[in-house]
């Protein structure tokens, strides 16, 4: 159902704004683009590789920092090439899981904390240019209907709800710890994803001001954040499509821009397609 209702809103956009742009854009990705796209898929996964490692350790588990790599690049890999963009984060919690869950609990953390980074950049965008917001209400309402559906029933599971005491204590006792380094390395990440949609969006023939752009680009992303579609496709395009359009640069140029960035993200993962021949090892506890 979740790549159902991304694929709904891709053929919704596309339709409402025409797929010509959209091709012209794909006809433009050129090699320049291809080598931007695998430089900053390495860059982002250095950074959430570092993260990982930062977070593990902070639970008491002893995370190689090249086993950290190989698994956080096979991990994107599967979240741009399946449904929902988090089974790849799933197969590396499993892969890395523990008796004590300190595992599983690692990469739980690492994961919100990326999230989390994006969640905040996008809602200050929102605050400071309000004028985005009234097209964006739909998408936010959506938003927020996904999470009351996902949080309701689970909250009900006695489980959950210990999970989640367990989940912000640990959270407490990184922040004191290694708190900065983990939002410095998701500041960085970020940066490598923006710089990218800077490249998609100029392939696309978007000749707008990266000042212009970045606020933009921060709520495309922001609609990635969603476990909808395949690769962020969907969610993504909605958002970029009425942002643009918002900000008076056409809501062609907005799909065209989110479609080929989608292209190029998924570029940028390739190198993890290799890492799936090979099982990943579990973390080993560190000595307290």
């Amino acid at each position: 159902m979740r790549a159902l209702l991304g694929a709904v809103a891709l053929v919704a956009v596309a339709l409402w704004v025409g797929t010509d742009a959209v091709l012209a854009g794909l006809a433009a990705i050129d090699a320049v683009a291809v080598l931007a796209a695998l430089a900053v898929g390495l860059l982002t996964t250095l950074c959430a590789a570092a993260r990982w490692c930062l977070v593990a350790r902070g639970l008491g588990v002893a995370l190689p920092f090249g086993t950290a790599v190989a698994d956080t690049y096979r991990a994107v890999a599967l979240n741009s090439l399946l449904p929902a963009g988090v089974l790849g984060d799933v197969h590396r919690a499993v892969a890395h899981r523990r008796a004590d869950g300190r595992g599983l609990r690692a990469v739980v953390l690492e994961r919100t904390a990326g999230q989390t980074v994006v969640v905040v950049a996008g809602l200050g965008v929102l605050l400071v240019q309000p004028a985005l917001l009234g097209g964006l209400l739909p998408a936010l309402g959506v938003a927020a209907g996904v999470l009351v559906l996902v949080a309701l029933p689970a909250w009900r599971v006695p489980r959950v709800r210990s999970a989640l005491r367990t989940f912000r204590s640990d959270a407490a006792v990184l922040a004191r710890g290694t708190g900065l380094a983990v939002v410095a390395l998701s500041l960085t990440a970020l940066a490598g994803y923006l710089a990218l949609f800077v490249v998609a969006a100029r392939a696309a023939g978007v000749t707008a001001p990266v000042g212009v752009l970045l606020p933009l680009l921060v709520l495309a992303l922001l609609a990635m954040v969603l476990p909808l579609g395949v690769g962020g496709f969907g969610p993504r395009e909605a958002v970029g499509t009425v942002a643009f359009s918002a900000a008076g640069l056409g809501a062609a140029q907005g799909l065209t821009a989110a479609v080929v960035y989608g292209v190029l993200g998924t570029i940028a993962c390739l190198p993890g397609l290799a890492v799936l021949l090979r099982p990943a090892p579990r973390a080993e506890a560190a000595p307290c």
